[in-house]
């Protein structure tokens, strides 16, 4: 089930919903992009607040990244590939390539100080991802 929030995502934002196939299409475009995976609203609370803070993160780095929201049926298969297993979280990727995560709600700060340096890191795999989850 989704919620009003996720859904705002789409309708209010123009955000897709991605499955297996579409996230593939999606990163394929290249440029820099961030999937939001939700997981169940209902038992992670986190989520919804996640929701409200995306389109201000899109607005905050001026259009910088792609947003898209993962599809609950093709979350864990995506997940697979990427090894985060948190919800939820914003993955993020240049040219198609994972970069890192940051896994549930974070302070502003936060998200202001970790999305640059993960933008900037290195490809998953060349070094471990860089990830971000507050105790």
């Amino acid at each position: 089930m989704s919620s009003p929030l996720i859904q705002c995502l789409h309708d209010n934002h123009g955000l897709p919903l991605l499955d297996r196939q579409t996230a593939d299409a999606f990163l394929a475009e290249g440029g820099e992009c961030v999937l939001f995976f939700t997981g169940d609203p209902e038992r992670y609370k986190e989520t919804d607040d996640v929701a409200v803070v995306l389109p201000e993160l899109l607005k905050a780095f001026g259009g910088r990244l792609q947003a898209g929201v993962v599809a609950r049926e093709a979350e864990r298969e995506l997940d697979e590939r990427y090894g985060f297993g948190v919800r939820p979280a914003l993955a993020f990727f240049r040219e198609g390539q994972y970069l890192g995560a940051i896994t549930r709600m974070q302070d502003w700060d936060v998200y202001l100080q970790r999305i640059p340096e993960i933008l900037a890191g290195p490809v998953a795999g060349e070094q471990p991802p860089v990830s971000y989850q507050a105790d």
